[in-house]
């Protein structure tokens, strides 16, 4: 786990979690007026037919009025699927886009990326 110590730009803090193909950024920023929101990117690992690697990015916002309800509706749905579907589990489709020795999340700093 890393956070951001330098503040780049609006960057507040910072954490990165790892997971196979795709990494997953948590970054606190400031709003111009002095307040804090959470944005949430994935970021999956492409290669195209000729070997170009590319990034598909995905960026949610949250801000802090949203922080209780995202909460309990995000522990609602883990837990609906963790019940339905175990926590081992993974569907073959989904197990390809995690390397053979890593089948669970993995925390990392910023400077392993």
């Amino acid at each position: 786990m890393s956070e951001n110590k330098d503040h780049h730009g609006n960057e507040i803090f910072t954490k990165v979690l790892k997971a196979g193909r795709r990494t997953y950024f948590f970054d606190v920023r400031e709003t111009k007026a002095g307040d804090y929101y959470l944005t949430i990117t994935e970021s999956k690992k492409n290669v195209a037919e000729n070997g170009e690697a590319n990034f598909e990015k995905h960026k949610i916002y949250l801000y802090k009025e949203d922080f209780k309800n995202f909460i309990e509706l995000f522990n609602q749905s883990a837990e609906f699927i963790l019940n339905e579907k175990g926590e081992e589990v993974i569907s073959e489709r989904h197990n390809r886009d995690y390397k053979p020795s890593l089948n669970s999340f993995t925390i990392a700093s910023e400077d392993e990326l």
